[in-house]
């Protein structure tokens, strides 16, 4: 049993990691929000799910749900990794579901691992962006809302990747030509703006 369960009896450790996992998330919405106090009204609509009584990082809640990605960039960080999305038809970062999970940071790591088969990589703890955006009916699930944490995802020096059943394809393209492509997701073009940015 690891030093933040010592004392907490077995059956009392889950609930113990989500009200910490839940309190992290809830901290770092806070620290996004000082970084980023232009968004503030977007992470108002974070924190508030977060506190939601439904539990918000299960896809069952269907009025919303957490979910989480990566803007996985590669060794120089000069280029990022996309996926052409199969459902949606775009070029876009890889993420998914939390299906549970509260560490989001942990999510966006796995779902780059298992969209894009890349091997080394590591994920930045600090949310890195936030999207709020809206997802179309599809095959009997009805349209809702994706509460979208993104971070950062770091590639190492093996960059080769395999197509999973999610992409039609895998690319890796320059983060200065998504800036400024106007082909690209409007989110996708902030998060690259950002990373610029940070870069600079």
């Amino acid at each position: 049993m690891s030093d933040r369960f010592a004392g907490v009896s077995a059956a009392d450790s889950p609930a113990c990691e989500a009200r910490t996992l839940t309190a992290v998330l809830a901290e770092g919405f806070s620290g996004y929000a000082a970084r980023f106090p232009e968004e503030a009204d977007v992470v108002a609509l974070f924190s508030a799910l977060l506190e939601d009584h439904e539990d918000p990082f299960l896809r069952a809640r269907l009025a919303g749900h957490f979910t989480a990605s990566a803007l996985v960039v590669s060794a120089d960080g000069q280029r990022t990794l996309l996926t052409h999305h199969r459902k949606l038809g775009l070029w876009l970062q890889p993420g998914g579901h939390a299906d549970g999970d509260r560490d989001l940071a942990r999510v966006a790591l796995r779902e780059t691992e298992e969209e894009t088969g890349l091997q080394g990589v590591r994920v930045d703890p600090a949310i890195f962006d936030l999207d709020r955006h809206w997802i179309p009916g599809h095959k009997g699930v009805p349209a809702h809302w994706h509460y979208d944490v993104r971070h950062v995802v770091h590639a190492g020096d093996d960059e080769t990747f395999v197509v999973s059943e999610e992409s039609h394809a895998l690319a890796w393209r320059p983060v200065a030509d998504i800036a400024g492509g106007a082909d690209y997701d409007p989110s996708l073009r902030r998060m690259a703006r950002k990373w610029l940015a940070r870069r600079a």
